[in-house]
């Protein structure tokens, strides 16, 4: 199939056609012209449109898997149906799933579903055995089989020991250790940020601290271990705190070799957006303060946060609609990822796209994705001053745990291309 995309602004720095506003052919899943106007004839789709942009498709760094094991949270299949309908053409996903992803042949089902599909599901191999934080698995055997980097996922490290030898172990290999950081200990039966909120509503509150105590002790072990390294080695998971951003701020600046991420819905809520208890905005790490969305914020604009992540959890009614406390921690995302740092984040359509394409390449070592003649159409088109209001029926995911229905969105993908295959989304 050959594709002409009209009229399209190149948002790519590394691209010479960055900041214009070119016509790009497609034919056979590659890049075969860019010109500032190409004729349609022989073409068999069009896309076109007002102010369309155009990028390297979008990366999904840190995504939950409910399948297999958890299937009626979301399959494969719808999965990849609101990462379409987002415009991301690559996830990253946590090894939580049942079983966990360990081993070559929980790779490989991946890899399968990857290989005639537009998206590309992407791994992070567990560092422990069934992510207990007890015995490790054979990482180097995960590696050569396609593992982009490690992580126990939803489940921190809490073991010093283990976390210091993983740095070591892993170094060699070139990849990235992913850590959540959480004590679990000061966290344990909090439901929403420690504040004055949650002592109005009499939840149990979950101390910065917790996140922050964790990141100065993987902070001091990265650098006891005095690994020297020119790319990250250790990367935080979705932090949340203003303190959080001045550690990683502050090892950067020591050289450490140290990155982080956010998600995208800590920029929109702050806790109290929970006085009316409602369930879909039960996050881990839980929205803090105005004054911590300012720092991430910032942290993003400064280059200490180097990556957006959707933080994508599905979970459904037997998950959510009960009360506050009984329910589980996380929401929707991959499908809004965009949108939600377009709407809410401050930051210009240059970084905003460095965030979520260039950024996360690099920390897991992905394939470049170039916009240029004779390249491999890795493309994202989208319209950023486009609002619209999200609803629940056009959720594409299995589950429907979204903070954001019913709220005016700003920016969205209009069409994707990978893996010599095009779609319409918008």
């Amino acid at each position: 199939m050959k594709v002409l995309i009209k009229n399209v602004l190149v948002i790519d720095p590394s691209s010479g056609f960055h900041n214009r506003k070119l016509d790009i052919g497609v034919g056979d899943g590659n890049i075969v012209e860019i010109a500032d106007q190409i004729s349609e004839t022989g073409f068999d789709e069009i896309v076109s449109g007002e102010n369309l942009c155009v990028s390297a498709g979008w990366v999904d760094g840190g995504v939950h898997y409910k399948d297999p094991g958890e299937e009626w949270l979301e399959n494969l299949e719808s999965l990849q149906a609101a990462a379409l309908a987002g415009g991301v053409t690559t996830i990253v996903g946590f090894p939580n799933t049942h079983p966990t992803v360990q081993s070559k042949e929980s790779l490989s089902y991946f890899k399968n579903f990857s290989k005639y599909n537009l998206v590309q599901f992407r791994n992070l191999g567990a560092v422990t055995k069934n992510t207990e934080g007890k015995d490790f698995t054979d990482m180097m055997d995960l590696h050569f089989s396609g593992a982009v980097g490690f992580s126990d996922g939803k489940n921190p490290i809490q073991s010093s020991d283990i976390l210091l030898k993983t740095l070591q172990y892993l170094q060699p290999l070139g990849t990235i250790l992913v850590n959540k950081s959480e004590d679990k200990y000061l966290s344990m039966f909090g439901q929403m940020h420690e504040g004055i909120t949650s002592t109005m509503l009499g939840l149990k509150g979950i101390p910065s601290a917790a996140e922050e105590i964790m990141i100065m002790r993987d902070l001091k072990l990265l650098e006891y271990s005095g690994i020297k390294s020119d790319k990250p080695l250790l990367h935080f998971s979705t932090i949340s705190t203003e303190e959080s951003v001045n550690l990683i701020r502050e090892a950067k600046k020591k050289g450490l070799p140290v990155s982080c991420d956010i998600a995208a819905h800590q920029l929109a809520f702050t806790d109290e957006a929970l006085l009316d208890f409602d369930t879909n905005l039960k996050v881990f790490p839980p929205f803090r303060g105005k004054s911590d969305i300012l720092a991430l914020k910032e942290g993003l604009k400064d280059g200490t946060i180097d990556m957006i992540v959707s933080d994508h959890n599905p979970l459904d009614a037997e998950h959510k609609n009960v009360e506050f406390d009984v329910a589980d921690f996380g929401v929707l995302g991959i499908q809004t990822l965009f949108s939600v740092i377009n709407t809410y984040s401050e930051l210009s359509i240059e970084l905003i796209i460095e965030k979520i394409t260039t950024s996360p390449r690099k920390l897991f070592g992905l394939e470049d994705a170039q916009i240029a003649v004779g390249q491999a159409a890795n493309l994202t088109v989208f319209e950023v001053d486009k609002v619209f209001v999200f609803d629940e029926k056009d959720i594409k995911s299995a589950s429907k745990n979204s903070p954001f229905v019913g709220k005016e969105l700003k920016g969205a993908a209009v069409a994707v291309f990978n893996n010599g295959q095009f779609k319409k989304v918008g």
